[in-house]
């Protein structure tokens, strides 16, 4: 279902943004009958072959028991994964990957609503031996085993309950895009970053890549606002930029940090020579500098802008967990940003955020599209509570749009982060109003019907 085209801004390599969503609810039968959502985001068209994906491994469901499915989500996980006639046109990439990533967010949805918990609460509880056969292991032993993935999470175990309670007062750490988009005027730009910096938020990111000069014009009015005292919230004196958090972020006066990203539009040399030159505005990283499966040449960028402070993330368009494997093992990026719907699911998730804490790297979601917050929000919080330990360097993005669609919308608290999901009933936080699928559904929806009569 398309929900919004999004014509006030745009990025340098996707440039017409139809914001869509491949929707999956899953139903058992029986005296206490379970459902489960899942979702998949796209940007428009190719949207319907996604949907006809998603029906084809959905009928992989048709008589199991959802209580079997539920003891071994990694298993569960390789057994969806892995029909061969359907495995062949990935294989685990592409539109048969995504698909699975809906799917398997449904069975966890249905799952967590099982046991009446939100989806971060579920998994979080889990005893390390059941969060380790919950994750997808398979092509990934070379970097992380099972043992030591059970070493880890048994290492993180005592401080569980006193993570989960910090969280749960101060929120988790989010950063806002909302200034950034590219097409701006300078006006809006400024209008934005106060309004973003009076929210509280003190992480914010600007895409780059269609013009240098005008990216050096547009980062410096977001660095005048976010470094200038006279726009932070009242009785807010800032962060100290020297702090064990902001090191190496290149944090100005106010402790502000600002991130840019390219979504994937330079080869090799140029996000190199391009980058450099954007210096001035004393980025943290580069986001998709290039391809997002050229593991070696992400390596080459991160080697070439080291010495100028400038750092490497990528992840969103990360085709599975064997790219972010690679991205780790080759010291290729800073920051590792994985993606709740192009990962499969759940337990994908959970292999990368497990190889992520191995190798020290951490983890900050891409969270750019419809549902897509919602989403991420659990996987952080996993993240910290129970795989990593840490949310000092963290953030996790927030986009403020689209949120009206869904019964349990994500929310952001007076200090720019993001509140904790609370509701048992949620689940994974990603079931949409039925109004909003009545009227936004493709071809039928009364939206579209109503346009075609137009």
């Amino acid at each position: 279902m398309p929900l919004a085209h999004f014509e006030s801004g745009g990025v340098a390599r996707n440039t017409d943004c139809d914001y869509s969503s491949a929707y999956i609810s899953i139903f058992t039968d029986g005296e206490s009958p379970l459902v489960g959502h899942g979702m998949t985001f796209t940007i428009g068209r190719g949207n319907e072959i996604v949907c006809q994906a998603i029906a084809v491994l959905a009928d992989k469901l048709i008589g199991r028991d959802p209580e079997d499915l539920f003891k071994s989500m990694g298993k569960t996980w390789d057994w969806l994964s892995s029909d061969s006639q359907l495995r062949w046109i990935g294989p685990e990439k592409g539109v048969i990957h995504i698909a699975a990533g809906a799917v398997n967010n449904a069975l966890w949805d249905m799952f967590a609503r099982a046991q009446g918990k939100p989806l971060w609460k579920l998994v979080v509880d889990m005893t390390p031996e059941e969060l380790v056969d919950a994750t997808a292991f398979r092509y990934i032993t070379d970097a992380i085993t099972r043992d030591e993935a059970l070493a880890l999470l048994r290492a993180k175990e005592m401080g569980k309950k006193d993570r989960e309670a910090i969280v749960r007062e101060v929120g988790y750490p989010a950063y806002v895009t909302s200034a950034g988009w590219l097409g701006y005027s300078d006006d809006k730009i400024a209008r934005l970053t106060k309004e973003a910096v009076a929210a509280g938020f003190n992480h914010f990111k600007m895409k780059v890549g269609a013009d240098v000069e005008s990216d050096l014009r547009r980062g410096l009015i977001i660095r005048s606002i976010i470094d200038d005292p006279q726009y932070l919230p009242p009785g807010s004196k800032g962060r100290d930029p020297n702090n064990r958090e902001l090191q190496g972020k290149n944090a100005g006066p106010t402790g502000a940090v600002l991130m840019i990203d390219a979504n994937q539009v330079w080869d090799v040399p140029q996000a190199i020579e391009y980058v450099k030159k954007l210096e001035p505005i004393k980025p943290w990283f580069i986001e998709e500098p290039t391809a997002p499966d050229d593991i070696l040449g992400h390596a080459a960028i991160r080697k070439a802008l080291k010495p100028h402070g400038i750092g490497v993330a990528t992840g969103e368009h990360a085709h599975n967990r064997m790219v972010f494997k690679q991205l780790l093992q080759a010291q290729a990026i800073d920051v590792c940003q994985i993606d709740s719907c192009r990962l499969a699911g759940v337990s994908e998730v959970l292999s990368v955020l497990l190889m992520a804490a191995k190798f020290g790297v951490p983890v900050c979601p891409h969270a750019g599209g419809v549902g897509l917050c919602e989403y991420v929000i659990h996987l952080s919080l996993i993240d910290y509570i129970a795989v990593s330990g840490t949310m000092e360097r963290n953030v996790l993005e927030f986009v403020d749009h689209l949120h009206e669609h869904f019964l349990y919308p994500c929310s952001i608290n007076s200090k720019g982060r993001y509140n904790v999901p609370s509701n048992p009933a949620e689940g994974y936080s990603i079931e949409m109003h039925k109004q909003s699928i009545a009227e936004y559904e493709w071809p039928n929806g009364s939206y579209w019907v109503k346009t075609k009569g137009q």
